[in-house]
């Protein structure tokens, strides 16, 4: 069931509306490249009202955050004009009022979940929500995390500690897309979520903390990564390329399971020595949300 969209709603709406515009060249969308220089980056609001089938007069208002409730049929066709994937299909179908936002969360890792990190050791795994706070974790994930035992629940969070740990700085083999994956996650979940204080807190914070997180963030990339491959410089042992996969409980789809497999002999052979030197005082963490 639609509703009409909230101010911090429509606000997010117009910005992502213009991001998406101005990422988009003329040649991107079958249009013929301009002639000399443009002060206006990316599409001009005139191409992508021909394009949607909308007046410009709309496109403005809607780009302005006036009070506005574009319809789904509407929404269907800027999307097609920006040229927006399923994910950010998704996203704005949310902003514009008709999908029905998730309030809640449940306050803890389910046991039997939980179980399934030690099961599928020595593969490193760990569970996490959907501000990426780390909630519990196998030791073989601590090892390859820099020590995730050693600490805070503040700072078990994938975000803080790419932006705002030191450690994290050349931890990533490739740390552009890593990272820009991870604030598009984010930007993803936070459309149901932007009433969440923590999660409010969190944001902030990067923002005050981090100009590179801002930058990600301020670009209003949205993804969701269900796969993919991570390249790491682990300081004990060296090189390692992890692939990684994601899955949701049916029971609360807020939280994810993670698990990694190394993505090749090297990487396994180095995931074998953080194997055998995971933390043995501590097999299982969780924290209470």
């Amino acid at each position: 069931m639609s509703s009409t969209p909230q101010p911090i709603a429509r606000h997010e709406l117009a910005a992502f509306l213009r991001a998406r515009r101005e990422a988009l060249q003329p040649s991107m969308v079958g249009l013929p490249p301009r002639l000399g220089s443009s002060r206006t980056p990316g599409l001009r609001r005139e191409e992508v009202a021909a394009l949607a089938g909308v007046s410009v007069d709309y496109l403005i208002r809607l780009e302005q955050a006036r009070d506005v409730r574009p319809s789904a049929q509407v929404v269907q066709s800027l999307s097609r004009a920006l040229r927006l994937s399923d994910d950010q299909i998704d996203y704005l179908l949310t902003l514009a009022g008709h999908r029905q936002l998730e309030r809640s969360t449940k306050p803890t890792v389910p046991e039997g979940l939980a179980r399934l990190l030690d099961d599928v050791s020595p593969l490193p795994a760990m569970i996490l929500n959907y501000r990426l706070d780390i909630l519990a974790w196998n030791d073989t994930m601590s090892t390859l995390l820099l020590d995730l035992d050693g600490t805070t629940a503040r700072e078990r969070n994938v975000l803080r500690m790419c932006f705002l740990d030191d450690r994290f700085i050349d931890f990533y083999g490739d740390r552009d897309s890593v990272i820009r994956g991870a604030v598009a996650d984010l930007r993803a979940a936070w459309v149901d979520h932007a009433h969440d204080p923590d999660l409010v807190v969190l944001i902030q914070e990067l923002e005050a903390g981090s100009a590179e997180f801002s930058a990600y963030w301020q670009s209003r990339d949205v993804a969701v990564r269900a796969e993919g491959n991570k390249p790491m410089n682990h300081p004990n042992v060296g090189p390692i390329t992890v692939s990684y996969d994601v899955l949701n409980p049916l029971g609360d789809a807020n939280l994810r399971l993670i698990v990694y497999r190394a993505a090749d002999p090297a990487s396994q052979a180095a995931l074998d020595q953080l194997a055998t030197t995971r933390h043995s005082h501590t097999r299982r963490h969780l924290r209470t949300l």
